[in-house]
């Protein structure tokens, strides 16, 4: 049974198609990379694949299970890190993370032993977000986005804007959550990230289409 089984979805705003006919699967373990242009429905999709927007028509299936009749199934299988970010200001990062995760023990565990732990979150939990550097903040919300540790995880452009260091650093977490057979769809312009990826797609006026995961550079942008 695949981790991930996408048929055929369209998303439209008014008469504009943002999304026309994408389609693709991914196994455990698989990371499913897509590139594109500015405004060519990247992060829409990303959107619909967590459960926040509504495609117009299509399927989405996690595990077999069809997320589109039973909306749990968004909350259970997938974490998202959005571009934007997700997190309060002014709450400390532990009480960011204590919205996410309502038990007291399994957030000791996480910081202890879990991916918390790996993301090196302990080291400023008791900073308000609103002083964290960029770096610190993706980390926490990547922390959130693996809160009851989903087996598949989106995240849209995870580095953009961060230094040398948070970049090999995100993509030293995504690798360990990879080898330890969790699914990851990303949209990426990183080589680090791109890297990673078993399948990559270029998305351009709506449509996904498979390309060489060799891609690199113009060859790359070319194919937008």
């Amino acid at each position: 049974m695949k981790m991930i089984e996408i048929e055929n979805l369209t998303s439209a705003y008014g008469r504009k198609n943002v999304l026309q006919g994408v389609s693709f699967e991914a196994e455990r373990g698989d990371c499913i990379g897509i590139v594109g242009p500015n405004g060519c429905g990247k992060s829409t999709l990303l959107s619909i694949l967590a459960g926040v927007l509504k495609p117009s028509s299509g399927t989405i299936r996690y595990y077999g299970k069809n997320a589109l009749e039973n909306q749990v199934v968004f909350r259970k299988m997938t974490g998202y890190v959005p571009q934007e970010n997700p997190l309060m200001p002014e709450l400390s990062v532990y009480d960011n993370l204590r919205l996410w995760y309502p038990d007291k023990k399994e957030l000791a565990k996480e910081l202890e032993e879990g991916f918390l732990r790996i993301l090196g979150i302990s080291e400023f939990l008791k900073m308000p977000v609103s002083k964290l550097s960029g770096g610190m903040k993706k980390r926490v919300s990547i922390g959130i986005a693996l809160a009851g540790m989903p087996p598949v995880l989106i995240l849209d452009e995870p580095s953009a804007a961060l230094d040398l260091v948070c970049k090999e650093d995100i993509r030293h977490y995504l690798q360990i959550y990879l080898e330890r057979k969790g699914t990851v769809v990303i949209t990426t312009h990183e080589e680090s990230e791109l890297s990673l990826c078993g399948r990559l797609y270029v998305m351009k006026d709506g449509k996904l289409t498979g390309v060489d995961k060799g891609l690199r550079g113009k060859e790359l942008t070319d194919m937008f």
